[in-house]
């Protein structure tokens, strides 16, 4: 009952946070000089997604689609990679250096690159939100499975346990935590990946939507396409922590 005291008081306060920053908006652009080249009003915003809700839609399943293959071959991966980094000190010594490297090189600059070798279709985008959502899957597990308490497994090989039965009673369980912490980050990254994949090179998406928007200097239109993407992100995020008090009902028991 507390739990859920503290949640709305949480998500009220939220709501009065973001009705305060639209009514200052509201007001510097009504009042404040600022003309709307630079910002457009907030019903200036609403109006534009309105308007052009069916031309956004298009784009953002495309988007959508995108984010949802790339998100999937991204989790999959991680979880390979934390699982036979695991069982493998070997491999462990050999990738865990390149899998850090590969998170220093600006995606930006390697977006480039994958459009040039891929072309413009789907694949370099997959191939680009991949990159950036195996990362926090990979090693969030990795560190969870490496701090299970080694006394739990010495007691399962002391009953004839093997490393199917550890992962499955011990290390799995214990790392659902870590898993949909870093699950969260990783849908957040996809959509926001995808849109960035799609402004260096494709035909159809939000984020080709916002160049087209830009060129012509309709700002209400990208802030209308901004605000999606942010909801968007927020809204699979809330579906991940549907997603998890599902699996882990523990937690809201606590």
């Amino acid at each position: 009952m507390k739990k859920k005291q503290a949640s709305i008081k949480d998500n009220i306060s939220a709501a009065s946070l973001i009705v305060i920053i639209l009514v200052l908006w509201h007001f510097a652009t009504t009042y404040g000089g600022v003309s709307a080249f630079m910002l457009p009003k907030p019903l200036d915003v609403v109006k534009a997604f309105v308007n052009d809700f069916p031309t956004i839609s298009s784009h953002m399943g495309t988007t959508l689609t995108e984010a949802f293959l790339g998100l999937s071959v991204g989790v999959t991966l991680g979880f390979l990679v934390a699982l036979l980094m695991d069982l493998s000190d070997t491999l462990y010594s050999a990738f865990y250096p390149i899998l850090v490297i590969s998170q220093t090189v600006p995606t930006v600059a390697i977006a480039p690159l994958l459009v040039l070798w891929m072309g413009y279709g789907v694949m370099p985008k997959i191939a680009l939100i991949v990159i950036g959502t195996f990362f926090p899957i990979a090693v969030s597990l990795l560190e969870a499975f490496k701090q299970v308490d080694p006394d739990k497994t010495k007691l399962l090989k002391a009953m004839g346990a093997g490393k199917y039965e550890i992962y499955k009673y011990i290390k799995f369980p214990e790392s659902l935590t870590n898993f949909f912490a870093a699950f969260k980050i990783a849908v957040s990254y996809s959509v926001v990946g995808a849109v960035i994949a799609e402004w260096l090179g494709g035909y159809k998406g939000l984020g080709v939507y916002m160049i087209r928007v830009q060129k012509n200097y309709s700002f209400d239109k990208m802030f209308a396409v901004i605000f999606l993407i942010s909801a968007i992100s927020l809204i699979l995020m809330k579906l991940v922590s549907f997603i998890q008090r599902k699996v882990m009902p523990w937690t809201e028991a606590k």
